[in-house]
């Protein structure tokens, strides 16, 4: 039987959509994306098929897909993008055109004919960052208009960088209560575990974005994408999107991990 990796963001949706797939005569494997290690199991086992859902999180999914096209393993697996609002997917086809892009009413025609057409010279994105190329940092950030923000440690004049702010946006240079996001710029890896859990104390249902320098901003960090995941989920927390914000900084979101 073939096997299909089904990608969405809310488990109980999910079942419903494991049942169609596998009406159609497909195994399906599923559980809620967290990124490295699925991407990892994904490039020794690669499936028959990827379907990834864009009615929750789409531009998650639509990143998802990126990465599967950069891995030389996981490349020639055909794509399937179910369902999201229209201008979601629109922009998501102009990344990866020769993906396949259907509802969820048409997916029993879908699937057999991707199965049996994979790409034979699939797009291959420049860096999974092509996602955000041309939007405005706040956009990248998700900032919305009403969102309470606390910067820590952010490089002077980072304010301004930001350009023109949604309407209501209150921005701080300190840890509040009740924050719906935290940018975080981070210069260590000693400084991140230390700081990580009175930081995280302040969520509540808000959001983190921890942020490091990179390489190629030849700084002295020993801070890595890698790393920085791996001390985030330690402490409770799940990413969900990166983000490159300049030339020399990029960030990892993350927020509580759920409780099952």
């Amino acid at each position: 039987m073939k096997r299909i990796r089904l990608i969405h963001w809310h488990e109980t949706e999910a079942q419903e959509k494991i049942s169609l797939l596998r009406a159609i005569g497909f195994e399906v494997d599923y559980e809620l994306p967290q990124a490295p290690v699925l991407l990892r199991e994904l490039q020794k086992a690669p499936p028959q098929l990827v379907v990834i859902d864009l009615s929750r999180l789409p531009m998650q999914g639509r990143d998802f897909g990126l990465i599967l096209r950069k891995f030389k393993s996981t490349r020639q697996v055909p794509i399937i993008f179910v369902g999201g609002k229209n201008e979601k997917v629109a922009r998501v086809k102009e990344l990866l055109p020769d993906a396949v892009y259907t509802s969820w009413d048409q997916i029993a025609v879908a699937v057999p004919q991707a199965v049996a057409q994979p790409p034979v010279n699939p797009v291959v994105p420049r860096s999974v960052f092509d996602g955000y190329a041309g939007r405005p940092l706040t956009q990248k950030l998700g900032i919305k208009a009403g969102t309470r923000i606390a910067l820590i440690n952010a490089p002077d004049g980072f304010e301004e960088s930001l350009g023109e702010l949604p309407e209501g946006v209150h921005l701080v240079r300190q840890i509040i209560e009740s924050n719906d996001l935290v940018l975080w710029f981070t210069r260590s890896k000693k400084e991140l575990v230390e700081q990580i859990a009175s930081v995280t104390a302040t969520l509540g249902g808000g959001r983190l974005w921890i942020i490091w320098q990179k390489k190629s901003a030849r700084s002295t960090t020993d801070l890595t994408q890698q790393r920085v995941r791996d001390i985030g989920l330690a402490a409770g927390l799940v990413d969900y999107k990166i983000c490159s914000l300049d030339e020399t900084w990029s960030g990892l979101l993350f927020c509580r991990r759920q409780a099952k």
